[in-house]
């Protein structure tokens, strides 16, 4: 269906691009998926994409309502995926309530992308702490200033907080409670590379005890 006569806007439908770059063959697939993450992340930081960290993270409320937000991953490893967020957010609720998430790195340009279903536990506190005192202190003073996800009157009364609250911690600013981090402990990462006629490539690892399995989906 098509909008109104009076939005000046392209047609999605008639938006088209031929994905005729790269291919993903069974051969010579390593037996885990972390080997291939890490390759495919090197090589999207490679060409320059901005922000090739940026994932989709997806949660679900109690009711099966989802909600999905661009979240900045900040560090992967045989574990897990891990990114940093106020806890009281949106996101945050909805981990305490159903600790379920999907990832989605959307690497449009290499016409790839990755999926990652899994699992999702809080990072310790040490872990949490080392990653706030690394951060800017502009970042740091901001974690404070925003009560994510909350109704607030208007632009002005986030600046106010920030101000006050960095004329408070000029210097060292103090680890907020209410601010943490999360580890998604994949159940289940889908490799995607687009071919021609919408015919992609996609691999998927499985858990399945403690061994992977590697299956090919029809696209």
């Amino acid at each position: 269906m098509r909008g109104s006569s009076d939005v000046n806007a392209p047609d999605p439908a008639r938006l088209r691009e031929s994905y005729a770059r790269g291919e993903l063959p069974e051969e010579g697939l390593p037996a885990e998926p972390l080997p291939l993450f890490a390759q495919w992340f090197s090589e999207a930081a490679a060409v320059g994409l901005p922000e090739p960290n940026a994932m989709i993270v997806a949660t679900a409320a109690p009711d099966g309502a989802p909600s999905a937000r661009t979240v900045l991953l900040k560090g992967f490893g045989p574990d897990g995926f891990r990114f940093f967020t106020n806890l009281g957010s949106r996101k945050g609720r909805e981990l305490a309530a159903n600790p379920r998430a999907a990832l989605v790195f959307p690497w449009h340009p290499m016409y790839r992308q990755v999926r990652v279903e899994g699992t999702v536990e809080e990072l310790p506190r040490e872990d949490v702490r080392a990653y706030f005192d690394s951060r800017p202190h502009g970042s740091r003073i901001g974690a404070w200033a925003s009560r994510q996800s909350e109704v607030v009157g208007g632009r002005a009364e986030i600046d106010e907080r920030y101000a006050a609250l960095s004329e408070r911690w000029p210097d060292d600013v103090p680890l907020p409670d209410f601010w943490g981090g999360y580890l998604v402990v994949p159940e289940a990462v889908e490799f995607w590379q687009g071919r021609l006629n919408r015919l992609h490539d996609r691999i998927r690892y499985r858990r399945d005890g403690d061994e992977w399995k590697v299956e090919r989906l029809a696209p």
